[in-house]
């Protein structure tokens, strides 16, 4: 528990988001950290030839790659990281850096959801160690070059270091629209949307999915719908905003706080605002199954998805697999990875309340003819770049590095 609850949640996690004010160090079992890392290795290593392929995820297991390089130093090493990756001044801040660059170093190919998140890692990289640029390149046409918070025009591809070369690119991960779009014409998922529209009439509906956790936005979004009502009394009775907020485990005590202030803003703006017919907010703490969850974006006029920082966001890309590329408006925060593969979005800055308040507006007013072009472009992006489209992209950056012997076995921890 102290590896995942504590070590990874209170001292990584925010500095992966950003968010140096919420980083406790005192607490933090490191060695316990390196022994983890240490039995996943020795677990790979186990299964691996002398010449495999070894795929790593996520930054729990930061500290594998160096641990396989010592023991099999003829394996290729994959890491791909879920999380965004910070600035280096944020990164820095973390006591172990050093042995945390020096493994990520170790691999052969390092992959990350987006270009910003490859320039922070070479940054934070060449700050700690003597590490030179050998490659760059002009961001994909997949990515926004510029124009919005996360957009980067070019980044490297390969970094040198001690005689060997690094490969490092962005693979932003997709969602499984084809399951999507079965999922939500499936008679009992019609059905539920049918009763969901029932239920609320010809409201507009916005629907904001995801998880208790303070980078998630939930209390900016919040206080933005609160003004709304206050702004706009056409709107009471008329509107209505279903939100999932899913608890953490049980012993997660860096979410209490986050989930508290969830529950005291929605039972704020209900009780300034909701009548014995309509309630201006429904919250759901538990986790919702798939297929109801489905018939909830399918439903929704709106999906509201507002983090302060987010790696990526795959709410981001069902919401658009549901509706097919032909209706619907995404008020998407800047500060997601996904905001940059996904520019016809209402892109939003969750801290400015001002810009908050914009877009919330337009997204009401969007006709149909407006949000059919914008869906269109978004479906036809995550269609193109799918869950098995990013597998694949990373297999063949990987089998790139190793093009002389492209029969590798692959073993992922």
């Amino acid at each position: 528990k102290d590896f995942y609850y504590i070590t990874a949640k209170e001292a990584i996690w925010p500095i992966l988001h950003s968010f140096p004010e919420h980083f406790t160090y005192e607490s933090s079992d490191w060695e316990n950290f390196q022994h983890i890392n240490r039995l996943f290795a020795d677990a790979a290593c186990e299964e691996a030839a002398d010449d495999a392929l070894i795929w790593i995820h996520d930054y729990n297991l930061w500290l594998t790659p160096y641990y396989i390089r010592q023991k099999m130093p003829n394996v290729k090493i994959a890491f791909f990281h879920h999380t965004p990756f910070p600035a280096a001044d944020v990164f820095n801040i973390l006591h172990w850096r050093e042995a945390i660059v020096d493994s990520l170093l170790c691999c052969d190919l390092c992959g990350f959801h987006i270009p910003r998140y490859v320039e922070n890692f070479v940054s934070a990289a060449r700050s700690l160690r003597d590490v030179s640029v050998a490659e760059r390149n002009p961001v994909p046409a997949a990515f926004t070059p510029f124009g919005t918070a996360l957009a980067e025009p070019d980044m490297a591809t390969k970094l040198e270091y001690q005689g060997r070369i690094v490969n490092v690119d962005a693979f932003p991960v997709g969602t499984n629209p084809s399951y999507i779009h079965d999922m939500v014409n499936k008679p009992s998922v019609q059905q539920r949307v049918q009763d969901i529209r029932n239920d609320i009439g010809d409201n507009k509906l916005i629907v904001s999915a995801g998880r208790v956790d303070y980078v998630k936005g939930a209390r900016e979004m919040l206080l933005c719908y609160e003004r709304l009502l206050d702004r706009r009394p056409e709107l009471r009775g008329n509107v209505n905003l279903i939100m999932t907020a899913v608890k953490a485990a049980t012993g997660m005590r860096v979410y209490r706080t986050a989930q508290s202030e969830i529950e005291q803003l929605v039972g704020q703006i209900n009780g300034r605002f909701s009548t014995l017919t309509w309630n201006a907010i429904t919250l759901f703490t538990e986790p919702i199954p798939f297929d109801d969850l489905m018939a909830l974006y399918k439903t929704a006029d709106i999906a509201w998805i507002p983090p302060l920082r987010d790696g990526l966001n795959l709410v981001a890309k069902e919401y658009i697999a549901a509706h097919g590329g032909e209706d619907g408006v995404l008020v998407l925060s800047e500060f997601t990875g996904s905001a940059v593969e996904l520019p016809d979005a209402v892109l939003t800055n969750p801290y400015s309340d001002k810009n908050m308040d914009e877009c919330i507006d337009v997204a009401l007013a969007m006709p149909p003819e407006e949000q059919k072009r914008r869906m269109a472009k978004m479906h036809q992006a995550i269609t193109e770049y799918d869950v098995q489209q990013w597998a694949n992209h990373m297999f063949r950056e990987a089998n790139a590095v190793i093009a002389e012997e492209p029969d590798k076995t692959l073993v992922s921890a």
